[in-house]
């Protein structure tokens, strides 16, 4: 049995939910939208994607005097469909949680003021391959989260990563993530 299983494959789907906050927050929108944009123009391609997901995570880095909380879950699969499918579902819930809202009042003959959110949640959903202890522990400190993000910048690295999926909200700049909103669409999070 032993002998079987050294031939095997291991596959670990984790996501990473990071709230930041704090009146200097507004930029990571700008950094976001720009790799959500190059990922969709490179339709999927994995050394884009990981290129993107490099920026995206050393950005967070530098922010990390605004984090305010966070969460993490994962599991570890044999089977590559079985991964496939955790990592569609964790998609689909990240997704269902895009929710953000326009600013109230607002029309196209107002000015140029756009309210800028207090309020950034990225949420990092990545499939790979072997073992990652860094990223298969509870990140509910600073310390754990910062060598969680320099464990994903390591992967793309090493191409483990098998793919990659970014949300956030608010989904880009003008929009507003209450606090209220956050309580009620990102429950597990932990402060830092």
């Amino acid at each position: 049995m032993f002998n079987r299983m050294m031939g095997r494959t291991r596959y670990v789907v984790c996501r990473i939910l990071l709230h930041l906050s704090g009146s200097e927050v507004a930029p990571i929108l700008g950094v976001l939208n720009r790799s959500a944009s190059e990922a969709i123009d490179a339709e999927g391609d994995m050394e884009v994607m990981g290129e993107e997901l490099v920026s995206i995570c050393e950005n967070l880095l530098q922010y990390d005097e605004s984090w305010m909380s966070s969460a993490n879950e994962g599991d570890v699969f044999w089977k590559e469909e079985d991964a496939g499918d955790y990592f569609q579902e964790l998609f689909t819930d990240s997704a269902q949680r895009y929710l953000s809202e326009p600013p109230s009042g607002y029309s196209d003959d107002e000015s140029f003021s756009v309210p800028v959110t207090r309020n950034v949640v990225v949420m990092i959903t990545v499939a790979y391959e072997g073992e990652v202890p860094q990223l298969e522990d509870d990140l509910s400190n600073i310390t754990a989260l910062k060598e969680a993000l320099k464990a994903l910048i390591d992967l793309h690295y090493k191409n483990k990563l098998r793919a990659v999926q970014v949300h956030f909200s608010p989904a880009q700049l003008g929009e507003e993530l209450t606090n209220d909103q956050l309580l009620q669409h990102f429950t597990e999070l932990i402060p830092l």
